[in-house]
């Protein structure tokens, strides 16, 4: 018997949700005994499967059971047999209400350009080797979130409206969370902003620049969102940890994508818990964790889709909610050995199928584990 026991949730969610969710499940099961861990699954529905099966894109049970688990697991959600919908009835709803609910102010999305795949970046290889960075975008507030945010019709003719607000409580707590993440990294720092333009950049980085003042041995650098977005695809060695606000997160962090050769590599974790007692650590966090691709619908139920954005996400997991950093090096590694070993699917040049190439993960992380 496990002297740990970790309940997870898992939402599979949409198009080929459920594909790469089966994998992520399969290697949890495969490297626990290795390491100690016993993990007990709980599975629920979100977004278009939900919509068709309760009406809803999220039930409250499910917030119930995510707030009982210790993670949770999303493969994807969303495709075009819910595009008719709109506002809170669309499948992607269920995501924002589901974050909301579970205060997951912090989304990080890590982005590395592994040596196996150098090629397979549409950019140069000079430009592309090496990249390793980390996105650390807020999740709760902002543009998103901001009331009001609604479409208005009078004599004038339509018009919308969205709203951009930002606390320095919610700016003080993702951009700590940056530094703490930076020292167990390459200890630098870039704060993304528009402080030439809007009131809440200002206040963005007016804040950044004071938490900076707590952490001397990492470097701070601000910049504006246009010249990185710029310097992220020009530059990306450049670049060690970027934290910003929850839109232009998610645009920089999908930008950044790119580098890595295809979305289906990506991984990431939307994290919520209190700063840790000892300063410039990062204690376990309650967390979602889920690939960044898509629903992919023209190839679901093909065998086609790419685990590693899953697997990764399962690295994640064991890292900052479980407190697994060695199986989360292990899975990191396999990934490395698998890609080098030449096993790919069709998204990154070869033919691998999504249970081949999580098998052949799986198979090198026991053996880097002992098990």
């Amino acid at each position: 018997m496990s002297d740990r026991t970790f309940h997870i949730l898992l939402l599979p969610g949409d198009g080929v949700g459920p594909e790469v969710t089966a994998e992520a499940r399969a290697l949890l099961e495969a490297v626990g005994p290795a390491v100690g861990a016993r993990f007990v699954f709980n599975e629920g529905l979100i977004g278009g499967a939900a919509i068709d099966a309760y009406g809803t894109p999220l039930r409250d049970e499910e917030i119930d059971a995510a707030l009982a688990s210790d993670a949770v697991f999303l493969g994807a959600v969303g495709g075009p047999a819910w595009d008719n919908l709109r506002g809170e009835a669309r499948p992607e709803s269920g995501l924002l209400r589901l974050r909301k609910a579970l205060g997951l102010f912090a989304n990080l999305r890590p982005v590395r350009v592994f040596d196996a795949l150098v090629d397979a970046s549409p950019l140069k290889p000079q430009i592309a080797r090496g990249a390793d960075l980390l996105v650390v975008r807020e999740l709760t507030g902002g543009l998103y979130f901001g009331r009001p945010s609604e479409r208005r019709t009078d004599e004038a003719g339509r018009r919308a409206i969205d709203t951009l607000p930002y606390t320095d409580h919610e700016i003080e707590r993702i951009v700590d969370l940056a530094f703490r993440l930076a020292r167990q990294r390459r200890r630098k720092v870039t704060s993304i902003d528009k402080a030439n333009v809007l009131a809440t950049s200002q206040l963005w980085r007016e804040v950044a620049t004071e938490v900076g003042e707590r952490y001397p041995d990492v470097t701070l650098e601000h910049m504006l969102v246009d010249a990185g977005s710029m310097r992220l695809i020009a530059r990306p060695r450049d670049f060690d940890v970027l934290v910003t606000e929850n839109l232009f997160g998610d645009i920089l962090s999908d930008e950044a994508g790119v580098l890595a050769g295809s979305l289906g590599m990506l991984p990431s974790a939307s994290l919520h818990g209190e700063p840790p007692t000892r300063p410039g650590t990062v204690a376990p966090m309650f967390g979602l964790y889920e690939p960044v691709h898509g629903s992919a619908p023209d190839i679901a139920g093909q065998g086609l889709a790419n685990p590693l954005g899953a697997i990764l996400s399962v690295s994640m997991m064991l890292r900052f909610s479980f407190g697994l950093a060695d199986a989360a090096d292990a899975i990191e590694a396999a990934v490395e050995d698998a890609l080098a070993a030449g096993y790919r699917t069709r998204d990154i040049g070869g033919t691998a199928t999504t249970a081949e190439l999580g098998a052949q993960v799986r198979e090198r992380a026991l053996a880097r584990l002992g098990g």
